[in-house]
């Protein structure tokens, strides 16, 4: 509770004003949550800062005792950059560079391949009659420098050793402001929009800790000149551009020989409110699922690239359901997904229906039928389109990748007069939040649609798919 939190933060301030140490002022926009952890504990090593001595003891009124762990927030970090004299970003990133390692990301039409330090390319294979491969491609640019950090190192490296603060970059993600560190691409494939100019990339190298290089999103930012955010752990040795994994700063409270773990008046409290929870939880798990979010970073961004239209990337957090009820309730079709930014949003329940929507205040709720299942229909289909892909595991089995699936006989499209259509394609997206979806939607054809769906709930199911793609309850 709010105000619980507020008192324990203000006997927080008292405590350590006793003790003589320095906190800084409390802040409505530096927000906190109390854990406890018991006594095995490890402190974190990602995110905000914390230090084996930055801590104060509590005691409740019924004399039980905590030791309290708190943040380095604001001033600390401060401190440590401040005192940095490490490696530059670039020199952190030269590894990657030297070793012409490539990056991959795989969308439903097309595949985005980042050699870092050499190329960007996006392409797509078609296998026509006869095994004959035909590839589309655009470079959407090449490293024309010898050297790709030479220009912007020469900078920071003087900066660095003189003590001296350098502008660095910030890209807002989910809401945060999150430092990069660029690298342009230019002379890429000529653009016909622009006159023959080539296209051209900032590639952004963003912290992140748990990260294996991957390209977190591609976006053409204005016609023919794209953005490419690379997720790495190599800048997290920087205090400049550590991760920083949540916006809240946790107080972790252990508690002392003779208390137990958590006050037991606050044990009491939490009781009574699940109590009074619990004759409307159903109707708030069913109607209120998305005030029950966890936060997860991704991209909220329209793109467009090449000739086909990528409408729109959201993400939508699933309620913290046990992994076998939600895979029930996700293939029963229960439980549906949404994501979407901007005008438009989107709806996708499993073996139903996909909707795109828009709500305003004062028209209320516009939708728009996208596809409806016919298991008959999609059976069909999936006898001309490949239902499953595959990929080699490193042991050399195979596994799925992804399962496409038609939802047809949509709403009737002005421009076609004919039903719209939707191509439904479900991908494995490991995420350290396991409950995360990402939705983004494409537009190929006119009003003949793909919904890309990528999840960690995805990962546990893909390995069931039949011939057709059809997906069940792991055993």
């Amino acid at each position: 509770p709010r105000a619980l939190l507020c008192a324990f933060l203000a006997a927080v301030a008292a405590a350590v004003a006793e003790s003589g140490r320095a906190l800084p002022q409390l802040s409505d926009d530096i927000p906190f949550r109390v854990n406890w952890p018991g006594t095995e504990f490890s402190l974190p090593t990602t995110g905000v800062l914390y230090k084996e001595d930055n801590y104060i003891i509590m005691t409740t009124v019924d004399k039980e005792k905590y030791k309290c762990i708190l943040p380095l927030i604001a001033s600390g970090n401060e401190e440590e950059e401040k005192d940095y004299k490490g490696p530059t970003p670039g020199e952190l990133l030269e590894p990657l560079f030297k070793q012409s390692s490539c990056s991959y990301r795989i969308e439903s039409y097309w595949t985005y391949e980042v050699c870092h330090g050499k190329h960007i390319r996006q392409y797509h294979e078609e296998k026509e009659t006869g095994q004959k491969i035909n590839i589309q491609e655009y470079y959407l640019g090449n490293m024309m420098i010898k050297n790709p950090l030479s220009e912007p190192e020469t900078i920071q490296k003087t900066s660095s050793r003189l003590g001296a603060s350098f502008f660095i970059p910030t890209k807002n993600i989910e809401g945060q402001m999150t430092p990069y560190y660029p690298v342009e691409m230019g002379n890429g494939t000529p653009c016909s929009l622009r006159q023959n100019l080539p296209r051209s990339s900032t590639v952004m190298y963003i912290c992140h800790p748990e990260a294996k290089h991957e390209i977190l999103s591609v976006a053409e930012v204005t016609t023919c000149e794209y953005e490419v955010v690379i997720l790495t752990p190599l800048l997290c040795n920087h205090p400049k551009y550590r991760f920083r994994a949540s916006p809240v700063n946790d107080i972790f409270c252990q508690s002392l020989p003779g208390s137990p773990l958590k006050p037991h008046n606050l044990e009491q409290l939490e009781k009574q409110q699940e109590m009074m929870k619990m004759p409307f939880r159903r109707v708030k798990e069913e109607e209120m699922h998305s005030t029950k979010e966890e936060k997860f970073s991704s991209i909220h961004k329209p793109v467009a690239v090449g000739s086909h239209q990528l409408l729109t990337v959201g993400t939508t957090h699933i309620s913290k359901l046990t992994d076998d009820q939600l895979i029930k309730e996700f293939l029963s079709g229960s439980y549906c997904f949404h994501g979407g930014v901007g005008w438009w949003k989107y709806e996708f329940c499993y073996g139903k229906y996909v909707h795109q929507y828009h709500e305003d205040k004062e028209s209320g709720k516009t939708s728009v039928v996208v596809g409806t299942w016919n298991k008959e229909e999609h059976i069909e289909w999936s006898r001309k389109n490949a239902a499953r892909t595959y990929y080699l595991r490193e042991d050399g089995t195979q596994a799925v990748r992804m399962v496409s699936h038609f939802y047809g006989n949509g709403d009737v499209c002005d421009l076609t007069d004919k039903p719209r259509q939707v191509t439904v394609k479900l991908k494995c997206k490991e995420s350290d939040s396991p409950h995360a979806v990402t939705i983004y939607m494409l537009e190929p054809h006119s009003c003949q649609y793909i919904l890309g769906v990528e999840s960690p709930v995805i990962c546990k199911i893909l390995d069931t798919a039949d011939e057709y793609g059809l997906l069940s309850v792991p055993s």
